[in-house]
């Protein structure tokens, strides 16, 4: 039997934790949440992750800082943004550090479990 995908969300915001966590462990992921980027690096130095989905705006280490970490790390975990605000600057430039997908909030159940499931099923393809 295959292990459940690890996600890890990182959201300053408890409510977007919460609703995200709930909503993905529900499908059966592994769920880790930390509530900004320094707390989301250090779980990185003890851990592995197959999916990240983070928040842009967050105090201290914001998620494009995050991101850029991620990926000076040597992790091959998919990174999916997520943002309240629709600026085309971050979108672009989330993409152009590696996320996979870019999201807005509020988001939906629905759309949250189908973006998930879509880029954890091109990630086994892969």
């Amino acid at each position: 039997m295959t292990k459940p995908p690890k996600i890890l969300i990182v959201d300053d915001e408890q409510d977007t934790r919460e609703l995200f966590a709930t909503v993905l462990a529900a499908e059966g992921y592994q769920i880790t949440v930390a509530e900004d980027g320094a707390r989301a690096l250090s779980l990185f130095k003890t851990d592995t992750f197959d999916l990240v989905i983070t928040d842009l705006k967050m105090p201290g280490s914001d998620g494009l800082q995050l991101l850029r970490e991620i990926r000076k790390s040597g992790s091959n975990a998919d990174v999916i943004t997520a943002t309240g605000y629709g600026e085309v600057d971050s979108y672009i430039s989330a993409m152009s550090l590696g996320a996979v997908e870019y999201i807005h909030k509020p988001v939906r159940v629905k759309e949250l479990r189908d973006i998930v499931q879509l880029v954890l099923k091109k990630r086994k393809l892969r």
